[in-house]
């Protein structure tokens, strides 16, 4: 009986194993598609700053949750928000995302990011993708993707050098809500003021 037991322990672990391997493949696999059409399809493009802007857009659309990431960096002011509110948000904060990367990216024009495999996230369902960046000075920057599994993959925060994305504009806007007098109401304008 113990034997038994004991194999059917073994290959639960072997496919639980093979399961895991192959979600660390697709989620490597994932975000090497997002970085070559980032890179190559619009950052190193000779391309005017308004096709840019549409190509990220594109690429934000299709490769990021950026309703699941409006959602987490709005924290407990997405529980109380009204509907309009919600929508409002979201709205801005992808066009304003749209433009802020556009413009960040440019950091990587001519670089090529290096693979260094993945890293297990305590949330369900999502997979950290670890990756570096040859700046030509000083050590690579470390650019780790954190990856959330679903009906299809998309990345919900962009991590560089141990400064998380969805964490910092979470923190700010919970700071701004606070002190503006029509809290998220105030925010939203802003938003809208800075991706113009």
């Amino acid at each position: 009986m113990k034997k038994i037991i004991t194999l059917i322990f073994a290959f639960a672990c072997m496919f639980s194993y093979k399961a895991m391997a192959i979600d660390s493949q697709k989620a490597e696999d994932f975000v090497k598609k997002v970085t070559t059409q980032g890179i190559e399809q619009i950052i190193n493009s000779d391309v005017s700053a308004e096709e840019k802007d549409a190509r990220f857009e594109k690429l934000f659309n299709e490769y990021l949750d950026l309703d699941y990431i409006g959602k987490f960096v709005l924290g407990r002011y997405w529980k109380t928000a009204k509907t309009t509110q919600r929508d409002a948000f979201i709205k801005v904060y992808r066009e304003f995302n749209i433009k802020t990367w556009s413009k960040r990216f440019d950091e990587f024009k001519g670089k090529s990011f290096d693979f260094h495999g993945t890293a297990p996230s305590n949330s369900e369902g999502q997979i950290f993708v670890n990756t570096t960046v040859d700046m030509g000075e000083g050590a690579p920057a470390k650019v780790v993707w954190r990856v959330k599994d679903g009906d299809q993959l998309k990345i919900v925060d962009i991590i560089i050098e141990n400064v998380s994305l969805a964490i910092t504009a979470r923190n700010e806007y919970t700071a701004y809500i606070k002190k503006a007098p029509n809290g998220l109401d105030d925010l939203i304008k802003d938003l809208k003021e800075k991706s113009k």
